[in-house]
């Protein structure tokens, strides 16, 4: 097949389709690679590289289409570049095309196939063209609020991880997809107090897996006693200050990785912490917790958010070893 790769020419971008590896794979299985010349410079890739992976070099966007019959690209088409395409043209690139009706009637009017990476699935119905850039748009966003935050940009001066002695910002992501899941990697990594909400347990317990107590997996609570509706967080935070009230020293973000039975009636019991640190105590009381998850009970998934509530907390044990 001929394959050609058009410079990008959208204000600002400097990706491009195929790196000079890639060329140099599609080369070594008998297609031809059309490279427009400095295609790939804003990606940090020569034009010398892309003739050493066996690419050919056009000197225009013109050449490459004329010559190719696949069209790969990053961004979507361009008023100029939907004019070269041909019926027998097939475009690969985001395209995004909701909310571009003249776009959409000119790929239509050009008659190419068109298939664009956001759509495409895989067997388990992800979009692993789609993931990438949802994943760098998690980790930018981290990115762009502590810049906001600085006081020369007009924020409030907040230091999003904090220092010694001074507590982190805070920061909530609604939605634990890929871009929340990368949004919390980059604030956790910053020393941030995290906070992700999101209405799937399925999703929350694999943060919870993920990142440990770093992030507040967060659900509705509607069965606390005297308390009609509260959140993980606010519940959280609440049996904190409940607690500091009787003079209790809290530890934060520590995890305990071992536990020594004391050496003799009435010693002391130590807890090795995972940073080295020691606790010792004649009483140390073990409060495991839970996690939401899926229970894997009759009906489970048919009934639950249709009337139907399972709680692994409290269900649980009824069903186990069932």
């Amino acid at each position: 097949m001929d394959i050609g790769v058009p410079a990008e020419i959208k204000t600002a971008e400097r990706r491009v389709s195929l790196t000079p590896a890639g060329a140099g794979e599609l080369t070594s299985r008998g297609h031809q690679v059309v490279v427009e010349a400095g295609a790939g410079e804003g990606a940090g890739f020569a034009d010398r590289e892309y003739k050493e992976a066996g690419a050919v070099i056009a000197g225009s966007a013109d050449e490459v289409f004329d010559t190719s019959e696949l069209i790969i690209k990053v961004k979507e088409p361009q008023a100029v570049e939907r004019a070269r395409l041909r019926p027998h043209h097939t475009l690969f690139t985001y395209l995004h095309l909701a909310a571009d009706r003249p776009q959409t009637d000119d790929l239509l009017g050009s008659g190419a196939t068109c298939i664009a990476y956001e759509t495409v699935t895989d067997d388990a119905g992800r979009l692993p063209l789609l993931a990438p850039m949802s994943a760098i748009a998690g980790r930018m966003s981290i990115q762009a609020g502590a810049h906001a935050l600085e006081a020369p940009q007009g924020g409030a001066g907040l230091l999003l991880g904090g220092v010694p002695g001074v507590r982190p910002g805070k920061v909530v992501i609604i939605g634990g997809g890929v871009v929340g899941e990368h949004a919390a990697e980059m604030a956790v990594g910053l020393g941030a107090d995290v906070t992700v909400l999101d209405r799937n347990p399925a999703v929350l317990n694999g943060l919870a897996k993920r990142f440990g107590g770093q992030v507040l997996d967060t659900m509705a609570i509607e069965n606390l006693t005297g308390t009609p509706h509260t959140e993980g967080p606010k519940l959280a935070a609440d049996l904190e200050r409940h607690v500091r009230d009787y003079e209790v020293d809290i530890m934060n973000l520590q995890k305990a990785a071992k536990l020594i039975p004391a050496a003799e009636t009435g010693g002391l019991v130590e807890i090795v912490l995972e940073n080295g640190a020691s606790l010792h105590s004649r009483t140390v009381i073990l409060a495991v917790g839970a996690r939401w998850r899926q229970m894997n009970v009759p009906g489970e998934d048919k009934y639950k958010n249709k009337g139907v509530a399972y709680c692994p907390h409290c269900d649980g044990p009824l069903f186990k070893g069932k």
